[in-house]
């Protein structure tokens, strides 16, 4: 069947699905999200709002991110992925932009607080809505293209330049803010756009999944339950860690705010790199994602753990980047898990259900590692690892791998794939 379909693809000129243009949108929407993130505390004291208010607009953002990817993803099973992976890009660019508008706008203007407020909560709240279709549709994608045994590979290829994006974001705002604040929002609110034009034009036109279901997979689907546990628990567990870093490195490593807000920074930068280095190695170790996950998962845990132990900043990055190293086997392989556990016609459902399992985490983790904190400053750090090292070896329901399901419309269509 997968031969029959090459065939035809070919004769009608379709090039070979290639995972560089996916790569390509991944890395600049991480890199926009991580700028407008950097660039949110000055903007938020510049225009006087409360930290709380930023937090709270960066959680709609996770809470839209949430909701919507599961319907964004049961809507690529039923209309295609092409459509729904540009509608969502499109929608972004274009929110992306007006919230630029905003942001700017109220920077030269003396706009009232709870205006300025309501405008982020509203412009955040929207971006994510939409962007919640492109990471949802592009996992789809790539089990409708790549055979189960490489999907971890090629989930490791799109994972790492999620994770270029994460440093060079920050670290290009911080070089262009300087000059203006608005500058790197504009400058970055045009890479989404970039990236609607190449996807436009690469991506096949030519749907290679199964027809779906009358009844769309059901959120409490068995066969998602470990990778939608282990998605969630990540998640959580990186929200945390990032959320209290900066408290850690004045109240633990006693160091000036200056000092401290750089400390954090640095650690943050380390994550970044860690993951792009784990995600090579993934990529040429060829393991099966469970493996990957159990692995990742102890690795991330002790990682985290490590961090109470603490007393200068150096050993502060170390522990984050060896806990990110971890995490960057984990976030592919539960992708490659889920899509390993479905048929064919299940696929956006089932990327968008761990997309929404993630955007939980992204949304608790914040309210529980500060609460915690508040307990003690290195309790987070026990909490997250204890968390990653009991799912690492937590084992769901057997039967829920891809070799159990009809191979006829479990097989991704496969056609030329290429990286």
């Amino acid at each position: 069947m997968n031969e029959a379909i090459t065939l035809e693809a070919e004769a009608a000129g379709e090039p070979g699905f290639s995972l560089k243009p996916l790569m390509f949108e991944t890395f600049v929407c991480s890199m926009a999200m991580m700028a407008f993130v950097a660039l949110a505390g000055p903007i938020a004291r510049m225009i006087g709002l409360a930290p709380w208010q930023v937090g709270a607009a960066m959680t709609v953002a996770g809470i839209a991110w949430m909701v919507m990817a599961r319907i964004w993803g049961v809507a690529s099973d039923r209309h295609g992925r092409r459509p729904i992976i540009l509608f969502g890009l499109t929608g972004f660019a274009v929110s992306y932009f007006l919230l630029s508008l905003f942001i700017d706008l109220a920077l030269r203007t003396t706009m009232a607080p709870v205006l300025a407020f309501a405008g982020l909560m509203i412009g955040r709240g929207v971006a994510g809505a939409f962007y919640a279709a492109v990471p949802a549709t592009s996992v789809a994608l790539v089990a409708d293209h790549v055979p189960p045994a490489e999907r971890g590979r090629a989930m490791a290829a799109i994972g790492a330049s999620s994770a270029a994006g994460m440093v060079i974001g920050p670290g290009f705002a911080g070089l262009v803010g300087p000059w203006s604040l608005s500058l790197p929002l504009y400058l970055t609110a045009a890479l989404p756009a970039i990236a609607l034009f190449v996807l436009w034009r690469v991506l096949p036109r030519r749907e290679h999944h199964a027809p779906p279901r009358l009844q769309p997979l059901k959120l409490t689907d068995k066969r998602l339950r470990r990778a939608m546990s282990v998605a969630f628990v990540a998640m959580f567990s990186v929200a945390v860690a990032q959320i209290i870093v900066g408290f850690y490195a004045l109240d633990r490593l006693r160091l000036a705010p200056g000092e401290a807000a750089n400390a954090a920074g640095i650690a943050l930068a380390a994550v970044g790199v860690a993951l792009v280095v784990a995600q090579i190695f993934l990529r040429r170790l060829g393991w099966p994602p469970a493996r990957l996950i159990r692995l990742g998962c102890v690795i991330g845990g002790i990682g985290f753990m490590s961090a109470i132990f603490a007393t200068t900043a150096p050993m502060l990055w170390a522990s984050y980047a060896v806990a990110a190293f971890g995490m960057g086997w984990v976030y592919p392989s539960v992708s490659a898990l889920a899509a390993n556990s479905v048929n064919a016609n299940e696929q956006g459902a089932a990327a968008g259900s761990v997309a929404a399992a993630q955007g939980l985490g992204t949304v608790l983790g914040p309210l529980a590692g500060t609460f915690v904190y508040t307990l003690d400053n290195g309790a987070p750090y026990i909490l997250i690892g204890v968390m990653l090292i009991a799912i690492a070896f937590w084992r769901a329901r057997r039967g829920a791998t891809v070799d159990h399901i009809d191979r006829a419309t479990a097989a991704p269509q496969q056609t030329s794939y290429k990286t």
